[in-house]
């Protein structure tokens, strides 16, 4: 009875809340400091550490020159140094310069975030490090152009998302990483006495040095600007397959190779794939859609806390049907509201929505709010104690994913509600990813799997049923040789990671 008492809250509050026009609170800034030192926080509230990253100071460049000034003044006096956006979304902690803090200076990229040069004859953007991806993309479909790869969720500046292989998914074209979109950068590196100490080199698109500079987690140099190839305009039309998950492990290949944008979002729990349906259509075709995923719309403070508060109490009391309960919920209603998709921009009222590239290839509606607003936040802000997740995302050679899939069929069909605690976030996300050139890129078509699962507060506290998420983790890094993804996972994922012929 308490779970269906419980079921029925939190539909009022869910469906309620998406009715309202819901604006969320500005995120914090990840840097804040004293008078002694400041401290670089990852906007989920903790690093995979849970330790803080402490630095002796901070520095705002608004110019390129400001930006070579700031290495020039680190490479002078031996410090630590590393970059910072202002969205800091990387679990691992590429940004923190130090694990002492007195050596160390931390350079933001929060208020160099304005340059975007648009090159329409050559089909070309040049964007500031710190610009965010979504001022590029409608800065760039304002000149009738379409930037073709983004990752799926839109809080990244333009370096940062190029330097930690962020993606969408595609195996066509360039494929689905932005890095292999990169046709240039500048890049701001260490320099003598006589250069200042600090000099910006320009990296072209036939310079080999691309290959190393483009995806670099910020140990070769500072990014100060980067340069994107672009499209003439188009629309995607996409469509989610809500089926059977009987035949993935025979379908997955087909499946990216049928769709342009295509994924697969995999509920072993519920033995349900969801195919998305996704390929670009011309511009004349009708349909003015929107894809805001509901993992990144803003939410009620109050639906966060209580989500955050049901899992809490599912673990503590090891209740594996509270967790199924709340997985069938959300897929339930996932599909009665096509997982975020708007067909006019404002509701979802049928297959399949069709909209501008701009509007379909990345969300993150949660972001964007105006300052009055203090009722709504992105889920997981940690300022409201709402949800607290790891992510572990593995890249697989794709030929060997099929495999993968059949070994945790074979784990879920022991007892399939050891899963519900992953299902009831975004069960397992399956994207296509191409071979790339860059050094620290995939070296083979390959596929990503991405999933989300509860972080306790505490970190001795066990999760229920760790052990089946970590054997997934085991059989995807260690058996299958998996790569990890450079902004993402726990520790465990980068164990020997030097050992794999490319990392991504």
């Amino acid at each position: 009875m308490y779970y269906f008492r419980w079921l029925l809250g939190f539909l009022h509050l869910l469906i309620w809340g998406s009715i309202i026009l819901v604006h969320a609170i500005p995120a914090p800034d990840p840097v804040q400091c004293n008078r002694t030192i400041c401290t670089l926080s990852s906007s989920y509230g903790a690093w995979g550490d849970r330790k803080d990253c402490s630095v002796k100071s901070v520095v705002y460049p608004t110019t390129e020159e400001e930006l070579r000034s700031a290495v020039a003044h680190a490479n002078k006096n031996k410090l630590k140094v590393k970059v910072v956006s202002k969205f800091s979304h990387t679990i691992p902690k590429l940004a923190c310069p130090s694990s002492l803090g007195h050596d160390s200076l931390l350079i933001s990229t929060a208020k160099y975030d304005s340059g975007i040069e648009i090159d329409s004859v050559n089909l070309a953007v040049t964007a500031d490090a710190g610009v965010a991806l979504r001022d590029v993309i409608d800065k760039v479909e304002e000149a009738g152009l379409s930037l073709v790869a983004a990752p799926y969720w839109e809080g990244v500046s333009v370096a940062g998302m190029i330097s930690t292989g962020a993606h969408g998914s595609s195996w066509w074209g360039k494929g689905g990483a932005v890095h292999d979109h990169v046709i240039g950068l500048s890049m701001i590196v260490p320099g003598n006495e006589s250069e200042g100490y600090a000099k910006v080199k320009q990296i072209g698109a036939q310079d080999q040095l691309l290959n190393a500079a483009k995806v670099s987690l910020g140990i070769l140099g500072v990014i100060s600007k980067v340069k994107l190839s672009l499209e003439r305009g188009f629309k995607r039309s996409i469509t989610y397959n809500f089926t059977s998950d009987s035949s993935i492990e025979n379908n997955y290949m087909e499946h990216g190779k049928k769709y342009e944008f295509g994924d697969i979002t995999w509920y072993p729990s519920k033995h349900t794939a969801v195919y998305r349906y996704d390929s670009r259509v011309p511009m004349d075709t009708p349909g003015d859609g929107i894809n805001d995923f509901l993992g990144f719309q803003s939410n009620e403070i109050l639906i966060s806390k209580s989500v955050r508060a049901s899992e809490k109490l599912f673990e503590s009391t090891k209740s594996v049907n509270g967790e199924c309960t709340l997985a069938d919920t959300t897929l339930w209603y996932k599909k009665q509201i096509g997982n975020g998709l708007k067909n006019n921009g404002q509701i979802f009222t049928g297959y399949p929505v069709v909209g501008r590239q701009g509007k379909m290839q990345t969300s993150g509606s949660c972001l964007y709010s105006p300052k009055t607003r203090i009722d709504a936040s992105c889920a997981w802000d940690p300022r409201i104690k709402g949800l607290f997740f790891y992510e572990s995302t593995a890249m697989f050679t794709a030929t060997k994913f099929g495999d993968f899939i059949k070994d945790v069929k074979k784990l879920r069909d022991l007892k399939p509600e050891n899963f519900c605690g992953i299902d009831h976030y975004n069960g397992f996300l399956i994207r296509y990813i191409k071979a790339s050139k860059a050094y620290l890129g995939q070296s083979e078509d390959s596929i990503v799997v991405d999933f989300n699962y509860y972080r306790a507060d505490e970190a001795s506290t066990p999760r229920l049923n760790q052990d089946v998420m970590e054997e997934v983790e085991q059989m995807a890094f260690f058996k299958y040789g998996a790569r990890p993804h450079w902004a993402k996972n726990r520790n465990l994922a980068f164990l020997k990671v030097q050992s794999h012929p490319r990392a991504p």
